[in-house]
C-alpha cells in the first residue's frame, strides 16, 4: 500500500516552512507529513509511538530526509528504512545543508535514492524542489509496495 504523502524529516522549522512554501509556490499538493527528529520519523515509518496504529504497509510516496538531526541521525534512520522488508524500497532523498564527502558516500551506500544539498537561496531551494517534485511524485514509477 502506498499513499501519496511525503514525509519530511527536517529539525528546522525555517527549512520546514521553506520546503512547504515552495512545495505550494510549484502547486506541489501532496500532503506533508513532518517528523523533527529521527525517533519520530521511525515512529511514522514503523507506525509507532505518536504513530500508534497508523498502518506502517501504508507508506510515503517519498522521504526527504536531513541528515543532522536530534535523537537519530539521518543516516542511522535511512539504516533502519532500508533493513526493514516493509519499508525498504521507500524512496529516500537525503535533502541536507551538508556537503561532506562522506555524508555523500554513507547515504548513497546506505540505499539513499538521491542527495541533494540545500541551496541558500529562496528561488535556487524552489526550482530544487519543483525538479524534486516533478520527478519523484509525477514521473518516477515507484517500487510495488510490499507486504
Amino acid at each position: 500500500m502506498r499513499n501519496n504523502d511525503i514525509l519530511l524529516v527536517e529539525d528546522n522549522p525555517d527549512d520546514v516552512e521553506l520546503t512547504i512554501r515552495a512545495f505550494r509556490k510549484n502547486h506541489i499538493s501532496n500532503k506533508v507529513i513532518v517528523a523533527k527528529d529521527g525517533a519520530e520519523a521511525l515512529d511514522y515509518m514503523f507506525g509507532t509511538g505518536a504513530y500508534e496504529g497508523r498502518d506502517a504497509r501504508d507508506t510515503p510516496v517519498v522521504v526527504l530526509l536531513d541528515l543532522k538531526l536530534p535523537k537519530i541521525g539521518g543516516l542511522e534512520v535511512l539504516q533502519r528504512i532500508r533493513q526493514n522488508e516493509s519499508t525498504g524500497l521507500v524512496p529516500v532523498v537525503i535533502l541536507t545543508s551538508s556537503a561532506e564527502q562522506n555524508d555523500v558516500g554513507n547515504g548513497y551506500a546506505l540505499g539513499a535514492n538521491s542527495y541533494i544539498r540545500k541551496p541558500v537561496d529562496f528561488e535556487q531551494f524552489t526550482e530544487a524542489v519543483k525538479s524534486l517534485g516533478l520527478y519523484w511524485l509525477v514521473w518516477n514509477e515507484p517500487p510495488p509496495p510490499r507486504n
